[in-house]
C-alpha cells in the first residue's frame, strides 16, 4: 500500500528535513501542491529505480507477456524450485 503526504511549499519549506526523511525511511510518495492543477511529487531512489526497472521490463510486449506467464504460473502452483550453481 502507498502512503501518500500532501503539503503546501510553504510548510515543505518550514519542515524539510521531516518530509525527506519521511520520503525516505517510509517509503511514502509527498505531494507538494503549489497552486490549482499543478504540484510536485517527491519519492524516494529506491521507489524510483523500482519504478524505472518495472517501466523497463514491462516496455515490450514479449517481456509483459513472459511476466505475466510467470506470474500465473506462480498463482496456479505449477512452478518448480531449482538448485543454482556454486
Amino acid at each position: 500500500m502507498t502512503i501518500m503526504i500532501t503539503t503546501t511549499i510553504s510548510d515543505f519549506r518550514k519542515d524539510i528535513k521531516r518530509y525527506l526523511d519521511s520520503v525516505t525511511k517510509n517509503f511514502e510518495t509527498l505531494i507538494i501542491n503549489r497552486g490549482k492543477d499543478n504540484g510536485v511529487v517527491i519519492i524516494s531512489l529506491e521507489e524510483y529505480n523500482s519504478l524505472t526497472a518495472t517501466q523497463y521490463e514491462l516496455s515490450s510486449k514479449t517481456n509483459e507477456m513472459r511476466l505475466d506467464s510467470a506470474i500465473e504460473k506462480l498463482k496456479s502452483g505449477d512452478s518448480f524450485n531449482k538448485n543454482l550453481l556454486d
